[in-house]
């Protein structure tokens, strides 16, 4: 995936802060951005919050970013702090990373 002038392909990088561990939160995730035809990953992080990096369409992207503001029954959100990008073009699906992954 390779964003030229005028594309409407993204890149989301989200931190969700809140009780967002334990509640079924990144495979809530994961069916939605996969639902949403996007690619990427979302791991738990040291600090309790939860981070999902997203790449496709800019659409789809806004949809994902509104549903992790919502999140699963049982979660309590605080913060979500959004940062938007160029898309790598790297990842070939969406997946749940654990907590220690390296990144992207």
């Amino acid at each position: 995936m390779t964003a030229t002038p005028g594309s409407t392909t993204a890149r989301l990088d989200v931190v969700v802060r809140g009780r967002v561990q334990g509640v079924g939160y990144r495979y809530f995730a994961l069916a939605t951005a996969t639902s949403l035809g996007l690619t990427g990953w979302v791991a738990n992080q040291g600090d309790g919050s939860v981070r999902c990096v997203a790449e496709g369409a800019r659409p789809a992207l806004e949809q994902l970013a509104s549903e992790l503001a919502r999140g699963p029954f049982g979660a309590r959100i605080d913060t979500v702090e959004a940062v938007w990008g160029i898309p790598a073009g790297t990842f070939t699906r969406f997946e749940v990373r654990s907590g220690s992954h390296s990144g992207d």
